[in-house]
């Protein structure tokens, strides 16, 4: 089964977000069907704050030893695509096309000082560029646009993600990307409103996952959230050691 078809079951793909060589290969051992990177797991590990703040390159070393140590179909966060030039953010992806990436996930939003959304139709002029791009040249790349209208809660939150769904599948989005999104009014609502696989991420009160698959979600994505837990797990049995002096806990 493509990449693209795992989109297009009765059951939603669960994608597990890695974030080095380790998550990916156990993501593999334990049955997992497609991973995706996190970015704001893989700057953390490499000392960055999330934002597009670690270089490009930096998350292509990564990329490239995650995909050298697995088989599964790898879909890659580029953020905001590490350039605000169209031409260069093909680059971006062109170079993780050499390494065998099946898809990108790219969002709406920039952090500068904060994070803001971008123009809904300046960031659809940049999917139809990567789109026709990819189409030029024969390749094939599953684009999963991220709107982060509901990580910012901007004003009228459906209107406006609704308004950039349309921008986007008619840019040539392949998939729409929600994190933050969990009433299951507001995820119906906007199922409804496209032909476009939807993808939500973990969060506190997202529904469970019959409930996603009964309201129509295609993909549910992990985050960071795996990651976090991870090193929460790491900063416990850390404390333990100090605090009890003996390795009882880890052994």
């Amino acid at each position: 089964m493509t990449f693209n078809e795992l989109h297009s079951q009765n059951t939603p793909l669960l994608l597990c977000n890695v974030w080095d060589v380790p998550s990916a290969k156990m993501a593999e051992s334990l049955g997992y069907h497609a991973i995706g990177t996190s970015s704001a797991a893989i700057a953390a590990q490499l000392g960055y704050n999330d934002g597009e703040n670690m270089p490009f390159q930096d998350l292509y070393q990564v990329v490239t030893r995650i995909k050298n140590n697995t088989t599964l179909p790898l879909t890659v966060d580029i953020e905001a695509g590490y350039s605000r030039n169209p031409s260069q953010v093909y680059d971006h992806i062109e170079s993780l096309l050499g390494l065998g990436i099946v898809g990108i996930n790219i969002e709406d939003s920039l952090v500068k000082e904060e994070r803001k959304l971008v123009d809904a139709t300046e960031f659809a002029k940049l999917i139809l560029y990567l789109r026709s791009r990819l189409n030029e040249e024969g390749r094939k790349l599953f684009i999963n646009v991220r709107t982060d209208t509901f990580v910012l809660n901007v004003p009228d939150t459906l209107v406006e993600t609704e308004k950039r769904i349309k921008l986007y599948d008619e840019a040539g989005a392949d998939g729409i990307f929600i994190p933050c999104i969990t009433k299951e009014a507001d995820i119906q609502m906007l199922v409804e409103k496209t032909n476009l696989p939807i993808n939500v991420m973990c969060m506190p009160d997202l529904p469970s996952f019959n409930k996603l698959k009964d309201l129509g979600i295609k993909r549910i994505s992990m985050g960071d959230f795996l990651f976090a837990k991870v090193i929460k797990c790491i900063q416990t049995n850390l404390s333990s050691i100090q605090k009890n002096f003996s390795f009882e806990f880890i052994l």
